[in-house]
This record gives structure tokens, sequence and C-alpha cells, in this order.
């Protein structure tokens, strides 16, 4: 396809119809000049395509395909390897299905616990999210399908997302909500990404010119085409000039006005060709890597999902190592969820799953078994009375339980923390019969687990694990797997210790992400707040020692790349995975930062008895924030640890390396900033002891009771009052311009 060939050939009407989609799930073809329409569909968890031709059927009649677990699962595996693999599954299955882009991942954060879309999103950790979702999005364009990383950008929440506002700083959205995205475009080049719903700092996003043209195509050099949110495009004329690429769903209804604004001179011919020119380039990366794929291995992909579902489990709980359970003994499983699994979240990833493993059916390969669903969809006393007599005298229990699609799901957020009352009252009257109780928790995101935490030995956290949740958790329960699931969001101890609890979910205007930067551990571990479970937190059948932490220097520069070398030792008895968490504490800001940020993950496998040195690496960016004045990240010279762990809150081994940055980053001073601030800055020694001898002069001096209070006061104050004790105009112009000068030279370096 000779792109630049065809933009000379289209007519300024052919050229805006490719704007937007020719259908909800296909673009606009140009038949007269052979470019064809390409199909996209839902994601992020496996391909959701639609057979649907009713409205109401979109999400209940999809094709069969692989439903892997979902996201919040896949970063739990901290296993970037794993999700690349999980990747080229899922384009092989779009290549079957003719599907040339696939409506993910989720890259947005998890602000707050009650996000109903927050199992469609990977970790509260920018990082982590970031590394994950480029794990993600390599292995499916390695396969020869797109990806729309999605949903760009600070779209955090369900309640009001199509019109709400989101107010954050550029701090904030830079270090927290954005990163992902440009982590993922810098190492993984997605063919495209799709803006959200809301506005941002009062700007919606289809039209945000700072952050489409600016931020995305200019800043970051994003090659790939924006597209909407179905039915994000509020405003046509705008989106066109600042930015979206392609409107979504089709038909287009609104090309006239777009003709009309670019008759009048509203939208020129280079925005039309720039957008025109995104949109074929994508089609042509389409049909260059279509092949013709003639069936699934079904049972293969499915033993992928298991792997991933196995990996993303994380053992919270484990008294007297109840855990691995002994083959062949008496179990009683309880819990609607048994029989008919919880696997996947509501809404548009909603699939029709190729194959199922229901997890009583797995359960029962390994022992003897009886079954009672203890609840259904109200208090129901019979279930709960024979599942009390089913567990009475059993070697152990175990207790399916968790969130409903009706509690968590797109299109609403969460009201709590807590799961059905029906399904804590099994726990409740379950272990009064039977002291070994072990539940096995399938939910999207954190959930309060302090109700119930001490009537149980074991707690599992199992995720909406996907289509072979059932075998993997079977596995892991029977020790033929080793848990290496670990927390990628923190379980806070009461929903109201969370940071954005009193401004989540906002009004219908406006949502103010007051926590700024503090978001999920951030928070806490700064607040030194005590939580459930941790982030990165998760136990083994094993254990891990850590020791010998070496850096590579412990002198850093601009450029410098930080190796933190680690041996791990498996101390236990039985073969295990650890993730290797490193983390960088600022030791002294000029900002505030949190106590510790996560910059670096590796897992490693080890069999009993078993060392290995493992190498992690940090860059330059690790040590940096986002410095609003200059528009950049940089590095603060300064000192930093380098924390490395079992979790956030599980640090074993820390060194200390200086960076030394090549430029002054601090904001420049201005007449505002009071005499105190002047005076501690060494930038301006020479002007503030100019001012210095003029209140001496005064006999303002250290002894004098009105010296603090005029150390408080603005530069502009101090000024303004000169002439009042007798000074000259001709002293007070100078001192002005002294520190005029000052503050413009340091703006402009």
């Amino acid at each position: 396809m000779n792109i630049e060939e065809l933009i000379g050939k289209m007519t300024v009407e052919e050229k805006i119809s490719l704007l937007a989609g020719a259908s909800p799930w296909r673009t606009q073809a140009i038949e007269r000049l052979n470019i064809p329409s390409i199909k996209l569909t839902d994601g992020p968890h496996g391909v959701r395509l639609t057979t649907a031709s009713e409205p109401g059927e979109m999400l209940s009649k999809t094709q069969p395909a692989t439903a892997f677990p979902i996201e919040a699962a896949m970063a739990a595996t901290w296993n970037e390897p794993l999700i690349h693999e999980l990747g080229v599954v899922i384009a092989e299955e779009c290549q079957y299905y003719d599907v040339g882009i696939i409506l993910g991942p989720g890259m947005n954060g998890k602000r707050s616990p009650l996000g109903g879309r927050n199992f469609e999103y990977f970790s509260e950790d920018p990082f982590l999210t970031g590394k994950i979702g480029a794990s993600f999005v390599k292995g499916v364009q390695e396969g020869g399908v797109g990806t729309s990383i999605k949903h760009f950008a600070a779209n955090e929440q369900e309640t009001n997302r199509m019109v709400v506002s989101s107010e954050v700083d550029e701090r904030t959205l830079r270090e927290l909500y954005m990163l992902p995205f440009e982590m993922v475009i810098n190492e993984a080049k997605p063919w495209t990404i799709m803006c959200s719903y809301n506005k941002v700092n009062g700007i919606h996003m289809a039209n945000n010119d700072k952050y489409l043209n600016g931020l995305l195509k200019q800043e970051w050099g994003f090659e790939g085409l924006v597209m909407s949110d179905w039915g994000a495009a509020v405003d046509k004329v705008a989106s066109v000039q600042y930015g979206l690429d392609l409107e979504m769903p089709g038909p287009g209804h609104r090309n006239a006005e777009v003709v009309e604004a670019y008759r009048n001179k509203q939208i020129t011919a280079e925005q039309l060709d720039d957008h025109v020119r995104r949109i074929l380039k994508v089609i042509h990366l389409v049909l260059a890597h279509k092949r013709e794929v003639q069936s699934i291995d079904v049972d293969h992909h499915h033993a992928i999902a298991r792997r991933v579902a196995e990996e993303a489990i994380v053992l919270l709980k484990n008294e007297d190592f109840i855990l691995p359970l002994v083959k062949k003994a008496k179990i009683a499983v309880l819990g609607k969820f048994a029989e008919a699994p919880r696997f996947q979240g509501g809404g548009s990833s909603h699939m029709n799953p190729a194959l199922l493993d229901i997890p009583l059916q797995e359960i029962s390969k390994f022992a003897h078994t009886v079954y009672g669903a203890g609840y259904d969809e109200t208090d129901n006393d019979e279930l709960l009375k024979k599942a009390c007599e089913l567990a009475a005298g059993q070697d152990a229990v175990i207790i399916f339980v968790g969130t409903t699609e009706k509690i968590e799901s797109e299109g609403y957020d969460r009201e709590d923390l807590n799961i059905p009352r029906n399904h804590t009252r099994l726990i409740d009257a379950v272990s009064k019969v039977n002291p070994n109780v072990i539940i096995v928790v399938n939910s999207g995101s954190a959930i309060d687990i302090g109700t119930y935490e001490s009537q149980v030995k074991a707690i599992v956290q199992a995720w909406l694990p996907g289509q072979a949740g059932g075998s993997a958790i079977a596995n892991v329960l029977f020790g033929e797997v080793n848990p290496s699931g670990k927390l990628t969001e923190t379980f806070p101890l009461a929903l109201e210790h969370n940071p954005s609890y009193l401004s989540f979910p906002g009004n219908i205007k406006q949502v103010k992400y007051a926590e700024g930067i503090f978001v999920g551990y951030r928070y806490y571990d700064t607040k030194k707040l005590d939580v459930k479970y941790a982030f990165g937190y998760g136990l083994s059948y094993t254990e891990f020692e850590y020791s010998n932490l070496r850096l590579s220097s412990n002198s850093l520069k601009d450029g410098d790349v930080l190796k933190v070398t680690v041996d791990v030792k498996n101390v236990g008895e039985c073969t295990g995975k650890e993730v290797v968490q490193v983390y960088v504490r600022d030791v002294k800001s000029s900002v505030l930062k949190a106590d510790k940020e996560l910059k670096g993950f590796a897992k490693v496998e080890l069999i009993p008895g078993e060392t290995k040195s493992v190498q992690i690496e940090v860059n330059e960016r690790a040590f940096s924030h986002y410095i609003e004045h200059l528009g950049k990240f940089a590095v603060e010279s300064g000192e930093f640890q380098i924390l490395v762990g079992a979790s956030s809150r599980d640090i074993r081994l820390f060194g200390t390396t200086t960076f030394t940055s090549s430029g002054d980053l601090r904001e420049p001073l201005t007449l505002q900033h009071s005499l105190q601030e002047w005076l501690k800055d060494g930038r301006y020694a020479d002007k503030v002891q100019f001012v210095m001898s003029q209140m001496s002069q005064m006999k303002i001096n250290e002894d004098n009771p009105l010296y603090p209070i005029v150390l408080g006061m603005p530069i502009r104050i101090i000024l303004s009052s000169l002439q009042s004790y007798g000074y000259s105009q001709e002293v007070v112009d100078q001192i002005h311009g002294m520190f005029s000068e000052a503050s413009a030279a340091q703006e402009i370096v």
C-alpha cells in the first residue's frame, strides 16, 4: 500500500469518511481505491467477538475463544514472558476470526478499590502496569494483530465516566496515570490508542489538544492512530482539530460537519492528511501481517490460560501449613462458585469460553468430595444447614466465595469492599463445625477479608481466573503447583483508609484527584498505616532467603543505569518461584515524594537448596520525578536508597547510591516567596545579603521580635514597606530589580 499516493488520489469527502467507523466493529472502506475495512473487537482477556444482530445481545452472543484470567490476575503473575505468551495466543485467535485490532489492554490506575472496572486493569502501581502492559502488547503485535491500549487518560471510575471531568495536577498525571501509556509506547509501540470518555481538567479527551496532539503525538512521538471509546467523540469538529483520528463506533453521521469546517478553514488539509495517514498506516499493518489460521489449538491455549491462572493465584494465609492438602482426603466443597464458577468480569470483556473447568470437578480428581451450594441469591437457611452437615467430620472444607457480577462490573462502581452477606454467613457457620476451613476468593480486586480472616486456616485469592481457573485452583490447593502470585494492589484494613475515600467518585461535574501521587502503597507506606495485605505480598509453600546485595555503582550521573544484583536461595523443601522487587527511596527531596516506589522486579524459579543471582536494571527515570516548571522528568541530585524485598512491607536488603544531576532543578523563586525562602536558597546569597544589611540598618536583627515576622514576609511586601521606613524610591527600585532579575534568570535556566 502506497499511503502517500493514496492520500493524493482521495477526495476531501473520502478522507473525512475514513475518520469514522463504517459500523460498530469495522473501519470505513473506500472501494474505489481498494482500501479495505478492518475488523476490531473487544478484549482484553481474550477475543470477545460478537455474533449478535441486536444491540441487547451484543455481550451474550459471541464467538468461542480462550477466556484468560482478568488483567488484575495477569499482573499478579509478575511474569512478563508468560504474559507475552498469552498475547501471542490472543493474536492467533484474532487471526482465526479475521480481527485486525483487539481493544486492550486496559492501562488505567486503581486510585480506589471501589472502581467497578478495576478487574480490567493491571495494578495500582504505574511501573508494574507499564511493564506487564508492554509484554501483552508485544505478544499480540508480534502475532500480527494490533492492540488499542486504553483508556487514555485519568479514567479510574465508572460513575459518570462519560461526562465527568477528572481534575488532576500535571505531576500526578505524568507520574501515575500517563506513565504506563508512555512506557508501552516506548517499549512496545502499540498500533492504536483509545481515548477515554471523560474530560481531563475540563476538556474531553477526544478533543484534548494538549494531550492528544501535544503529549501523545509530539512529545512521545506516537505514530499510530488515536481512536475514541465507543461514543466518546462529543464534538466531532473539535476532535478532528485536536488529535482524534478515528471516531467509533460507525457509521459516521457527522461527516458533513467536518466537510463544512474544512471549507471554512477550521480544519486544515495538513490536519486531515495526518489523520488519514495514521489510519491507512494501521490498515496497512493489519493487511501486511494477515495470516491464514485454519484452526485453533483449543487444548494448548487452555493450557496457557491455566499457567497464567496458576501463577496469578495469591496465597494470603496458610495457618498451620494446612495447604497443600493431602490427596485422597475427605473434603467438603461448598459455595455455588465451585459448581458455577465466577471466572470473568462483567461488561464489554464478557466472553464465551472455548472450554471451562469446573472447580468442583477438578478438586474431585484429587480428593473424596461432597458438595453443597451453601448460598444462592438470598439468605437460604436450608442450603446453609445442609452445608454445615456436609462439613462436619471432613478432613477439610473448601469454601468458594467472592464478588458477583452485580457487585463488580463495567458500568458502575462498587458500594463497598464486602462480599455478599450469604457468603460470609456460610464461612461463619461452617467454621463452627469444622476448624479446617480454606476459602477461595473469586474477585477482581481488593475485598474486605478482615471480617472472616480469623475464622479460617487458609485464604486463596484466585481472582477471576478465566476458563482454566478450576484446574489451576485445584493444582494449587493440592500442591501440584506452588503458589507464586503477588498482590498488585493493597488490601486495606478499611475502605475509609483509602486516600481517595473522601473524593471518589466526585459528582457529575468533576472528580478531584485530591490524593495526588499518593495512591495505593505510596500512601499507606508513607503514612505508615497498617494494611491487611501489602502491595507485593504473597505466600509460598517454600521459603526464600535474600543475601549479598550488590549495586553496580554508588555514584550515578545522567544517563547511567544501575545494576542491582541479589542472591536468592530456596531454603524450603519444594520448588517455588519468588518475585524479587526493587524499590527506590529518595532520602531527601525538595518536593513531597512517596516513601518508596517500585522500579524493578524479576521472577525466579528455584529448587530446594538452590541459589541464584538475580540482576535487575534500574535506569535514570527510576530516580526522577516530573518537574512542572521545566515540563519534564529529571533527577534531583542527592542520595537514594535501593530497597530489595518480597513486598513493599517486607524489605530484606538495602543499599545506597548517590545521583549527581547535570542541572539545577529547583523551582525559581519569585517576589511572592518569603525572605526566609530566599535566605535558604544558595542561588541568591548576594541579593539576600543586601536585604539583610538594609534590615540591620532598620535595627531589625535576630534579637528583634519583629525579625521572624519579616522573615515570613514575601519580598514584594518588604519592598512595599521600605519607603515607609524612609528608604528612597531609588533603593527600593534597586532591590526590586535585583530580585526580579534573579528569578527571571533562574526561570531561563
